[in-house]
């Protein structure tokens, strides 16, 4: 037996060369579980959660900080240290982080019986522990043109703390979760401004003709940024209001305006740009049908929040995996058709969850929402388990990035 367990911990050593493979791995796996159980819910195959706040909450609760809590770590723990080139995370430290994520997951799950505080303590843990692991390198870094990150990472810590506070003292926990919507939003933005630049001139390079190189403007980048915390705080503050409304709808104008970067032609029909594309309109059409809700008097608030996080954060978490989890692997960008359809079904799985709240077939669009999310993220598993379990191709070790440029 305890030669098994020893040959079975050796077969995992490759998940530990970089602090992406357990998180991107965990990422996709809790996106089929957590949906899956759901639906199994909605469906009554499985009883629906009897938790502090109600089971609509722990749904949402694990979209933001369960599924987008474990990309974000893979994402900033292998991003920080390439940005500043400060030494990589010890896969001792990698390990902790990812006991105490696994354990804020169960601990949500049983405050039914043992109520919110080992849930907030495991869960605001791990978040503390990752600030602490990029803020060194952020700051020691002269140019400190990332500290962005630390700043989007430590406010949604804030918010959730605050999200479970109000459970513990009963009260709605909802506009927490709402905050950190719009926080996640912004670190979207923040990540892509410098992903896209890579990605696009890579693209307009290997198709030549192109003089002028893409730029992800800073003032717009700005401009979008501001009005999405000005909206979130108005939402926060003075839900239901006009002003938020008015708000809403200035986000969706700033986001729409950073889509101005992105026309270059032919260019935009590849993958590679043509996704996170698609995360702006998301972002933009959210944030319009909330503000359009707002000012009309009709209830669009679901719907533009599921644009939010199902198309909007859904399909920038599968490019942003898709890109760095190959590359950084030792594999070459993946030009196979997987990934174009994975994020079809992203899309249209955001396209029916609002839908769901706006008309009158509710059940069938809800299911079929939560059929197409569990089918994208199972595809983007089936081709990446082995690049993000297994040994690196090239020969080398840790996050070194292969050396290819996206084609087709």
């Amino acid at each position: 037996m305890m030669k098994k367990i020893d040959a079975f911990w050796r077969s995992t050593v490759t998940i530990w060369l970089c602090p992406f493979r357990p998180f991107f791995l965990l990422t996709a796996s809790h996106a089929l579980l957590a949906m899956g159980y759901w639906l199994g819910a909605l469906v009554g195959v499985l009883p629906m959660p009897d938790l502090p706040g109600g089971a609509v909450l722990w749904h949402a609760h694990e979209l933001i900080f369960g599924f987008a809590g474990a990309s974000i770590a893979g994402f900033l723990l292998t991003a920080i240290i390439e940005f500043t080139g400060a030494p990589p995370v010890h896969p001792g430290t990698v390990k902790i982080l990812l006991a105490l994520w696994f354990a804020g997951r169960l601990a949500y799950a049983l405050s039914g019986l043992l109520g919110v505080i080992p849930a907030a303590l495991f869960d605001l843990a791990f978040l503390l522990l990752l600030i602490a692991l990029i803020a060194g390198p952020l700051w020691r870094d002269t140019s400190r043109r990332h500290l962005a990150f630390f700043h989007a990472l430590s406010a949604l810590t804030v918010s959730h703390a605050g999200f479970y506070l109000a459970l513990w003292r009963q009260e709605d926990a909802m506009p927490w979760l709402l905050l950190a919507v719009s926080l996640l939003m912004i670190l979207i933005i923040i990540a892509l401004s410098g992903i896209s630049m890579r990605l696009v001139n890579d693209v307009l390079a290997a198709q030549g003709g192109i003089a002028a190189p893409y730029l992800a403007r800073p003032p717009r980048r700005n401009l979008a940024i501001f009005s999405i915390a000005a909206y979130s705080a108005s939402e926060f503050l003075l839900p239901g209001n006009a002003t938020t409304g008015w708000l809403a709808l200035a986000a969706a104008a700033s986001v729409f305006n950073l889509l101005n970067d992105w026309h270059v032609g032919r260019a935009l029909l590849q993958r590679w740009v043509m996704i996170p594309y698609l995360v702006y309109w998301c972002m933009a059409l959210g944030y319009a049908t909330i503000g359009f809700g707002l000012l009309s008097g009709g209830n669009f608030n679901s719907a533009g929040h599921h644009l939010l996080l199902v198309g909007a954060l859904g399909l920038s978490i599968l490019i942003v995996m898709a890109v760095a989890g190959r590359m950084h692997s030792g594999y070459g960008l993946d030009h196979r058709r997987w990934l174009p359809l994975a994020a079809g079904l992203l899309l249209s799985a955001g396209v029916f969850r609002a839908a769901a709240s706006l008309g009158n077939a509710y059940i069938p669009l809800l299911h079929g929402a939560a059929t197409l999310w569990l089918l994208a993220w199972g595809i983007y598993l089936v081709y990446s388990w082995k690049v993000l379990s297994g040994p690196r191709p090239d020969g080398h070790a840790g996050c070194d990035e292969a050396l290819t440029n996206p084609q087709t």
